[in-house]
């Protein structure tokens, strides 16, 4: 466990998380006329467990030098997390075109998500300022 982790937790992969997921919704809003498109959404609990180490049958590492799933050494990135969790939407009411977006539902995630990752950035931002606080001396 490094420094960054004990002392701000998992508010960076949250962060990264909802990063990702905003350009899947961006991904899905953009593509709204796109014949056969299907949109994509992550499982964001699940894979915010996996980006954290925390998901039920995975292996957790002690040391840092200890060699990863993937084949490398360190933690794994968020985006290897959101890998296993990345999903097809099921619509409402399917188009005749086979394009699964439905904007309204695009929408209403992404500022859902755009609002969750403001708190999460405001909440990491005081962890901070605390810091800075307490290194003043103040």
């Amino acid at each position: 466990m490094n420094m960054i982790d004990t002392t701000f937790g998992v508010s960076p992969r949250v962060l990264a998380l909802r990063s990702q997921r905003s350009a899947l919704i961006a991904a899905n809003l953009a593509n709204a006329d796109t014949p056969h498109y299907k949109a994509r959404d992550i499982d964001f609990g699940r894979a915010l467990a996996n980006a954290a180490g925390d998901a039920p049958g995975t292996l957790r590492r002690t040391s840092e030098r200890h060699l990863g799933l993937e084949g490398g050494t360190g933690s794994s990135s968020s985006s290897s997390a959101i890998a296993g969790e990345l999903r097809y939407r099921i619509p409402a009411q399917p188009s005749l075109d086979g394009n699964t977006v439905e904007t309204d539902r695009e929408h209403a995630a992404f500022m859902d998500n755009a609002i969750r990752y403001q708190a999460s950035l405001n909440f990491l931002n005081g962890r901070i300022q605390g810091l800075k606080l307490a290194l003043r001396g103040e």
